[in-house]
């Protein structure tokens, strides 16, 4: 189990925002739980865009009016006999608050008022809601969660996807009136915030190495690539002539057991030996060293990986990172990555 502090260390450098002043004494807080945590970075977050102001966009609006406005609807006029009402139903852009992203934010305000949460945090999210009251209702497994971000509604990025984290763990029973919610960030929610850490901490806190997520192309004899699967890395550190590929893994169980012994998950390994050797078939005209990393979060078995592989001129390495242990330790340990491979 990974302690809630450390959870909000995660999310902080997946999220920088999270990093400004408003968030900072989070850390110093404890929190009951995940959804906890989770709950009073929705309740700042939102505060804060109160602050700026709430977004707005341009939204179809279909309506009978008394006195004209945009288009005129010929057909639904006739259908719904406004006429007789003195009225035609027009339809028009409005400049209005009522946009995808607000109707998200209500909605997962209103989930986690209904949900097992602490009362003063309840009563944090009603003080926000009068602010949406021009915000429709909408329910949450309807929402487009597909959406761009732009310079206009950058900072909704974090918000959208804590109130994605918040409703991917919603259970939508009721018992005793109230939705329960589910163990938060399961393991498929931490395993995209495991890896979104690691890229990011090495972005920030190593910035004489290049850190980054990119596609590796397979190496072809005759560029016909048809129906090959995309590769792409979780984190790539680069320094000169030396490259680590890293593949960041999340599960449950690090190792597999079969006939009583413990060995790796075989894809896992396939997976990073074929990014390295592509990775080093596109340097082969430059000097370069390439090597690769399976980096697990540390479970709670007895026997976890750890060690180095000699493979075809390639080291491929696997290592666990403990996510139990204070912070500064996971600090360590993810620096010791980079000094390992990267102080020759």
């Amino acid at each position: 189990m990974i302690p809630i502090r450390n959870t909000y260390y995660m999310l902080a450098y997946a999220f920088q925002v999270l990093r400004q002043q408003g968030y900072r004494d989070i850390a110093t807080e404890e929190f009951a739980s995940t959804a906890e945590l989770l709950a009073e970075i929705l309740i700042r977050g939102v505060r804060s865009q109160l602050k700026r102001g709430l977004g707005r966009s341009y939204v179809d609006v279909t309506e009978p009016l008394s006195s004209l406005r945009g288009k005129i609807e010929v057909t639904e006029s006739l259908k719904t006999r406004s006429i007789l009402r003195r009225q035609l139903v027009c339809s028009y852009d409005e400049f209005s608050l009522d946009t995808p992203m607000n109707q998200i934010i209500k909605a997962t305000c209103a989930a986690l008022i209904r949900s097992r949460i602490s009362r003063p945090r309840k009563k944090e999210l009603r003080r926000l809601l009068p602010f949406f009251a021009d915000v429709s209702d909408i329910e949450l497994s309807a929402a487009n969660w597909h959406m761009r971000f732009d310079r206009n509604n950058q900072t909704y990025r974090m918000l959208i996807n804590v109130c994605w984290l918040i409703y991917s763990e919603l259970l939508h029973t009721n018992e005793g009136g109230a939705t329960r919610l589910a163990e938060f960030l399961d393991e498929q929610n931490m395993c995209r915030l495991y890896e979104k850490f690691i890229l990011e901490y090495y972005r920030q806190e190593h910035p004489e190495i290049h850190a980054s997520a990119p596609h590796i192309a397979w190496a072809l004899d005759d560029g016909f690539d048809d129906m090959l699967p995309t590769m792409r890395s979780d984190v790539t550190l680069r320094r000169g002539e030396t490259v680590l590929i890293i593949d960041a893994k999340y599960y449950a169980h690090a190792t597999q057991e079969r006939f009583g012994t413990r060995s790796l998950h075989s894809g896992n390994l396939y997976q990073i030996f074929t990014y390295v050797k592509n990775m080093e078939a596109a340097h082969s005209g430059e000097a370069h060293r390439v090597s690769g990393m399976l980096l697990y979060a540390k479970t709670d078995e007895e026997v976890y990986p750890d060690g180095v592989y000699r493979m075809s001129g390639n080291a491929i390495t696997v290592r666990t990172l403990d996510l139990n242990r204070p912070f500064e330790e996971i600090r360590t340990q993810l620096d010791g990555i980079v000094e390992t491979h990267f102080s020759r």
